[in-house]
């Protein structure tokens, strides 16, 4: 059985920017349910630079932000199905 993105934990949004140089991801997405946040368009940080390397703007995603020592940081990031 395949479970929902909502279902494990992630938030729907649509890649806007990849910035590897500096390590940030801007995505505009939905509400972001464990952040008790609206949908919107934001800059993350993302936690391993690898994850920069598997998708580019235009990408529909599947991904989980997490606030971490104060900087909202992609912790999982995956192409949407």
């Amino acid at each position: 059985m395949h479970m929902s993105p909502a279902a494990e934990g992630m938030s729907e949004g649509l890649v806007k920017k990849v910035d590897p140089a500096v390590g940030k991801i801007t995505i505009k997405h939905g509400p972001l349910k464990n952040l008790g946040m609206p949908g919107m368009t934001m800059v993350f940080k993302a936690g391993a630079a690898v994850m920069l390397d598997k998708v580019k703007a235009g990408d529909a995603v599947n991904f989980v932000a997490e606030d971490v020592g104060g900087t909202l940081t992609v912790t999982r990031i995956e192409n949407a199905q």
